[in-house]
């Protein structure tokens, strides 16, 4: 099947392929739109099942970077970058320097930051190879520690200030005594968790490693359940962290939750899915707009900034989603969709 035809194209610009034989490279870069400026967006490596799987991700997340840097106000383009691999056991330096040939290939089509499965050593070594790598000259950090390049505590408070701006909508209420299900306990669904701690939230958690889930059970309280029961909780809110396309048809209607936000990309299965969750009653966070937190640290780390100014443009996530949720509600449509519209304004 030919990229054009491909469901999740969406006019990108530029999708490339690459493989290297000495490594054992095997990637992917789409860039989906340069209107606003150059684009960027996180490399990931995952271990995907087919090449098609890693191909719909490619194209999902470089879309979605489009609109997340719109709706943050960033003159950036949205692209992304995949590698075919376990990170636990397949990543190599060797296939990190060849990543970053990959990258400079392009010639700044793309700049790439850290995702899944990658550490800034991981970007720094691609950027031995290329000039087109953020985030690896860190000097500002969310919360005033040494800045290290890992835009994950950023993605993370960001997500924090927008589930408690979800909360408070949906529910009329503070974070004390909310129970919320975090699905995911990576870099980002850990830090959640610990926010989320510290407010007097009952957390609910599940992960594929179970050493992140004993972190959260000692450290904050959570309950460990199943990742097959993730969705069957009878809890306030439901917080996605972990991969993309999980609000299907199928869970949904298992949710019981009055609102979603959390960190992970492209979330909804399908884009007609946010009706069904506005028809439920569910107060939906899109995705790219509650989890833009991190895209804003990499670019308050690129001009002359400070640790507040880059913690108060993260605060301002919580303005855009009440913005959306009057226009969707005074509008009748699903949050999604206003979103959508709000970024396609600007970028368009």
């Amino acid at each position: 099947m030919s990229v054009f035809e491909h469901s999740e194209f969406d006019g990108h610009e530029h999708v490339a392929f690459y493989q290297d034989a000495s490594s054992g490279l095997k990637a992917i870069i789409a860039v989906h739109n340069s209107n606003l400026g150059n684009a960027l967006g996180g490399c990931r490596m995952w271990p995907y099942a087919t090449d098609e799987e890693a191909l719909r991700d490619v194209l999902r997340l470089s879309k979605g970077m489009t609109y997340k840097a719109a709706m943050a106000g960033l003159n950036q383009g949205g692209g992304k970058a995949v590698i075919i691999g376990n990170p636990r056991t397949e990543k190599t330096p060797e296939k990190m320097v060849a990543m970053g040939n990959f990258i400079d290939s392009l010639s700044g089509k793309y700049i790439s930051a850290e995702d899944s499965g990658l550490t800034v050593d991981d970007l720094k070594l691609m950027g031995n190879q290329t000039r087109h790598v953020s985030g690896i000259q860190a000097k500002y950090h969310i919360n005033s520690e040494p800045a290290d390049g890992n835009p994950a505590p950023s993605t993370a408070y960001g997500v924090y200030v927008g589930l408690k701006t979800t909360v408070a909508k949906a529910m009329n209420s503070d974070l004390n005594g909310v129970k919320v299900a975090i699905q995911g306990l990576g870099h980002v669904g850990l830090r959640l968790a610990k926010h989320l701690h510290s407010q007097g939230a009952c957390l609910y958690v599940t992960d594929i490693h179970t050493e992140n889930i004993e972190k959260a059970v000692n450290e904050y309280s959570a309950i460990a359940v199943s990742p097959e029961d993730i969705f069957d909780l009878d809890v306030d809110v439901f917080a996605p962290c972990a991969m993309g396309a999980i609000l299907d048809e199928k869970n949904i209607a298992r949710l019981k939750v009055k609102a979603i936000a959390g960190a992970a990309n492209n979330q909804l299965a399908k884009e007609e899915f946010g009706q069904l969750l506005a028809d439920k009653g569910i107060l939906y966070a899109p995705d790219y707009v509650i989890n833009a937190g991190g895209i804003i640290d990499i670019y308050h780390q690129s001009i002359s900034s400070s640790d507040s100014q880059m913690r108060e443009h993260i605060e301002k996530i919580s303005d855009t989603l009440l913005e959306i949720y009057s226009r969707a509600q005074s509008q009748g449509i699903a949050t999604n969709i206003v979103a959508n519209q709000i970024a396609e304004e600007r970028f368009g």
